[in-house]
């Protein structure tokens, strides 16, 4: 019995630690939400509630500056289109359009691909928290290499256009497709404002 209680006790113990201090969704999250403040002028803070303001600045207790990352123009946009496959939904076939050999080739239907938008909208599927996070205001910039073989071009593309308008163009060094072995012979790298074949 005395064991049972003591693992009780420690089980208890454990889960109000993890209470307290998880990033995120412990206590101690809620108290850096509380002193978030808003940069107005240098050397001037005021409090500011978490996740408001496009492109605004934050700084936390700690004194790091953060930044609402989010482009809200860019979503609202998003939420408008209209169309064939657009937020993730799914596209009609018509009976002619059902064809086993659009599978063959690409391990998916690539007449439909072929005939969805290259920038397509898609749902936000993040937890609630997540959309209203904030991140450092100065963030390393990265390259995005994606190996493909004999990729159907359109959803190829649509991944590059995906990558481009969803990330803050700062963020990214270059992007580079490398195929790997394709029948198709192409390598493409996009570097902010230039196409480099």
């Amino acid at each position: 019995m005395k064991r049972k209680q003591k693992r009780f006790l420690q089980m208890t113990l454990l889960f109000m630690v993890a209470l307290i201090f998880l990033p995120n969704i412990g206590l101690w999250s809620l108290y850096k939400d509380k002193h978030l403040v808003k940069s107005t002028e240098p050397g001037e803070q005021q409090t500011f509630p978490l996740g408001l303001g496009d492109g605004q600045f934050y700084a936390w207790t700690d004194g790091l500056r953060r930044k609402d990352w989010h482009d809200y123009e860019s979503i609202q946009k998003e939420a408008m289109r209209a169309g064939k496959g657009e937020h993730g939904k799914p596209y009609p076939l018509t009976e002619e359009d059902h064809d086993d050999s659009a599978y063959r080739e690409n391990g998916f239907n690539i007449f439909v691909s072929n005939n969805i938008a290259l920038e397509r909208s898609l749902p936000d599927i993040r937890h609630a928290n997540c959309k209203h996070k904030m991140y450092l205001e100065r963030l390393p910039n990265t390259s995005i290499i994606i190996p493909f073989h004999n990729e159907g071009w359109t959803s190829l593309l649509r991944t590059i256009h995906s990558i481009i308008n969803r990330t803050p163009e700062s963020l990214i060094a270059e992007i580079i497709l490398v195929d790997d072995f394709s029948d198709r012979v192409v390598t493409l790298m996009y570097r902010p404002s230039t196409y480099v074949t």
